[in-house]
């Protein structure tokens, strides 16, 4: 018999406890990129690396500004964009234009809720962050 938690053991019909609102938007953020990243095939682990480092920093610029929260996604966008031009070229490709005008796509706003991928030569909203699976098939 367990002895409950005072023994050191867990009552398993705990339910964990509910995430706040902080890690619901890191989450969702770390989701939204992985999922663009799975949708051009460029998942490969340092690449997710660079989700998770920028999921980290982006908690510790949420701790400090609070009212930032809803802006996670984008700039887990764009870090990972940016880590990506740094080590390896443009991510992710934008699709409008042809494989002629090989440009990135832009995260549209830079600093807001909603964000999305956006072609600024074509002046076209491509696809929300996290929907480019729906874009590439």
């Amino acid at each position: 018999m367990c002895g409950g938690a005072h023994n050191g053991c867990m009552d398993s019909s705990a339910s964990p406890a509910p995430l706040g609102p902080l890690e619901r938007a890191l989450h969702a953020a770390r989701a939204l990129v992985l999922a663009d990243l799975v949708a051009d095939e460029v998942a490969e682990p340092d690449v997710v690396s660079f989700v998770e480092e920028s999921v980290a920093q982006r908690r510790w610029w949420v701790e400090q500004w609070p009212d930032g929260v809803d802006y996670v996604a984008g700039l887990v966008a764009q870090d990972v964009q940016d880590a990506l031009l740094e080590r390896y070229g443009r991510w992710p490709l934008c699709p409008v234009c042809g494989s002629e005008d090989l440009h990135a796509l832009d995260v549209e706003p830079e600093l807001g809720a909603d964000p999305h991928w956006v072609c600024a030569k074509a002046g076209v909203v491509v696809a929300a962050v996290g929907s480019l699976g729906a874009v590439r098939r």
